[in-house]
């Protein structure tokens, strides 16, 4: 972070010094997580349902915080102020002003962690990049990712949700980014939605009208594609995708027996052979997307192939392959689930089938409102039809999974309802044989993850020693 001294942290969020603050203590960087301050730290205390932050003001002074930005007094050096949340943007938002680095945006249905951490990679090839960690991408996150910008940092990589219109436009007025990128538009968290993917694709559009520089824009989706009219005038519009008239395109797409993608990179003029260090086809648009924007910045299309080469992932539980000692492979992708995103993972499982068998640990899919009956059928149909072995469906929410995955045509057997995660575990356990390659995924508030994670545990890690039987 760009150091602040306490009395310029007051300025910039409106607040007071209480308490004992020093005015000239400095402070290097900001947390919410009272378990994470060390010295120079300033404790931003949010309160929350369960856990109210300003509880926790005297751990996070005596671990070195040297105050804590309060909407109370808490009995420690403190910056108070009326809202802590809203003095969080207030503070990111003065330090972005003071910040000399090129601010980068991403948004889209599904994809929006993977390429950032893909333009994380490529971008520190021109300079100190900060990313978010993981899907820091709400009014929490994108502040605190704000905040870690350094005097030296040449990027900041930005990853913007939205669940109703105006969200993303609120997170651009607080970032003001230089480039957008616009992924795709589909149906996660349709059920916020009362106009469906005509609201979704408002919502997307606003980090088009907002970026200042350039915005990238998927040329395979309509609705993305559409945006270009969307932004302001003197802005630079780069398209990405398999079409024949985007800028930075893909040909020759072709995946390999462990669900890895390989395709020519068209873009600035050359031609390039990448080869993708993650699984899935799906990934192919998300690193095109990076690479366009990489190309802006001026990184040569040699170095782009070879760093989309190179990458692997960063965040955890998407497309996460652990080969297991048992000769099973495990691919944890619980982070979370859309039906566009349950097709690539599906799609990539079979792909990496090879001589064993597909299972697919299925959970349900949240925020689809009143689309949730007729998804959740239409996920077991295409489990079938895309010939996944064997189906677990987990939960409530995922019985229809496996009604649908039976009524397609799923043999005797082929497809079977867990009510809970323990029992899911079970099931893999007694069904996985050497060979198979067992899919993991749902919404993150179904926590599948621990599945895979339990699965991963029972038949011990490959190159270690077998955990349980």
């Amino acid at each position: 972070m760009i150091p602040l001294t306490l009395a310029e942290v007051a300025a910039a969020t409106g607040g007071r010094l209480a308490d004992g603050a020093e005015a000239a203590a400095v402070v290097r960087g900001a947390v919410v997580d009272s378990r994470q301050v060390d010295a120079e730290t300033l404790f931003v205390a949010l309160p929350g349902s369960r856990v109210d932050g300003h509880d926790h003001a005297g751990a996070a002074v005596a671990a070195g915080a040297p105050a804590v930005l309060a909407a109370r007094p808490v009995g420690v050096p403190a910056v108070l102020v009326a809202d802590p949340l809203a003095a969080l943007a207030a503070l990111a938002a003065h330090v972005r002003g003071l910040a000399p680095a090129t601010v980068v945006a991403v948004t889209g249905s599904v994809g929006k962690t993977t390429t950032k951490d893909l333009l994380a990679d490529l971008l520190a090839e021109l300079g100190p990049t900060v990313a978010a960690p993981g899907s820091f991408n709400n009014e929490i996150g994108l502040p605190l990712t704000l905040l870690r910008t350094a005097p030296d940092t040449a990027f900041v990589v930005l990853e913007m949700g939205a669940r109703g219109r105006g969200h993303i436009a609120a997170l651009c007025a607080l970032a003001r980014p230089s480039i957008g990128a616009v992924l795709n538009v589909g149906s996660a968290h349709v059920g916020e939605y009362p106009d469906g993917r005509v609201g979704i694709a408002a919502a997307k559009g606003e980090l088009a009208r907002a970026a200042t520089d350039t915005v990238v824009l998927n040329a395979d989706d309509p609705l993305v594609a559409a945006m270009a009219a969307r932004v302001g005038d003197g802005v630079t519009v780069i398209t990405f995708g398999t079409a024949s008239t985007a800028d930075v395109r893909a040909e020759d797409v072709r995946v390999d027996r462990s669900g890895r993608a390989s395709f020519d990179l068209l873009a600035g003029g050359e031609r390039q052979p990448v080869t993708l260090g993650l699984v899935g086809v799906h990934q192919v648009p998300n690193a095109l997307a990076a690479a366009a924007v990489a190309l802006r910045m001026g990184l040569a299309p040699a170095r782009i192939a070879a760093a989309l080469g190179a990458a692997r992932p960063r965040s955890r539980w998407r497309m996460e392959v652990v080969p297991t000692r048992a000769g099973v492979v495990v691919v944890n992708d619980a982070y979370n689930a859309n039906p566009e995103s349950m097709r690539a993972a599906l799609t990539a499982l079979v792909a990496m089938r090879g001589t064993g068998r597909a299972i697919a640990v299925l959970g349900g899919m949240a925020e689809l409102g009143d689309d949730a009956d007729e998804a959740h059928d239409a996920l077991g149909r295409l489990a079938v039809d895309l010939g996944v072995d064997l189906v677990v469906a987990v939960g409530p929410a995922a019985r229809a999974v496996h009604l649908a995955a039976s009524r397609e045509g799923s043999p005797d057997g082929g497809s079977q309802w867990v009510a809970d995660t323990g029992e899911a575990v079970a099931a893999v356990v007694a069904l996985a044989r050497p060979d198979d390659v067992v899919l993991v995924k749902a919404s993150r508030a179904f926590g599948l993850e621990r599945v895979a994670e339990d699965v991963v545990a029972k038949f011990g890690v490959a190159g270690a020693g077998i955990e349980g039987t």
